[in-house]
């Protein structure tokens, strides 16, 4: 078990690439989650990545939601390959899924498509008893938001649930990395009305918000 920080840098981790790759070219979520323009044929991508094959999505926590989280009493731990870093930062490895991106001054929409996936890791919270594992992450780079599986106490709660908002208003330029890479930084990731509710309900607290601010991810993955 490590110290709540670590759970806070797994939860806003987990959000970070889906919006990221989505507001490449744009300045809100809502633009990437518009629903599909009515078009005769599906248009050639302006450019794709048939099969992901990592690295990672990084996060760094806001101190607000730090604080918040306090409120709760938990202990944390992480699942699987999840890892904390001595600098506080948490990296959930990119297992698969695939990206296509289309010209965003068109018509067609999502311009951003796909499945990000970190199957195998996750992080845990436990309070009273009671340890929630928050697991297996899918994101849907078309619509900016996360899903993981819930379980508690061992027992599944449910299969992918939506658990967080992306904006990527204040994504920074795409950056070249090293090793055929390419790196986003800067994107907000935001609790969804899921999952606080259901924070809330688990551990009897209402201190957990739809809307409030995780932290700022930094995203980086394989371009061959």
């Amino acid at each position: 078990m490590r110290k709540l920080t670590t759970a806070v840098l797994a939860v806003a981790a987990t959000g970070a690439l889906a919006f990221s790759l989505a507001a490449c070219s744009s300045t809100s979520s809502t633009t990437s989650s518009s629903p599909a323009a009515s078009t005769s044929s599906t248009p050639t991508p302006v450019a794709s990545i048939p099969a992901l094959s990592g690295v990672d999505t990084e996060v760094t926590v806001d101190a607000g939601f730090l604080a918040a989280l306090k409120t709760l009493g938990l202990t944390p731990g992480v699942v699987g390959t999840a890892t904390l870093s001595s600098a506080g930062v948490l990296a959930f490895p990119i297992t698969g899924g695939n990206v296509k991106y289309y010209d965003p001054s068109q018509s067609y929409r999502p311009y951003v498509q796909g499945s990000i996936k970190h199957e195998g890791s996750g992080l845990s919270l436990s309070a009273g008893g009671t340890e929630v594992d928050l697991t297996n992450f899918t994101i849907d780079p078309g619509t900016s938001k996360l899903y993981g599986d819930v379980s508690a106490n061992g027992a599944s709660v449910v299969k992918q649930a939506f658990l967080f908002d992306l904006d990527g208003s204040t994504l920074k330029p795409l950056q070249t990395g090293p090793n055929n890479t390419a790196i986003l930084e800067g994107t907000t990731v935001h609790i969804s009305a899921d999952a606080a509710a259901l924070l809330n309900k688990t551990y009897n607290t209402t201190a957990v918000k739809e809307g409030l601010l995780v932290g700022v991810a930094k995203i980086t993955v394989n371009t061959k």
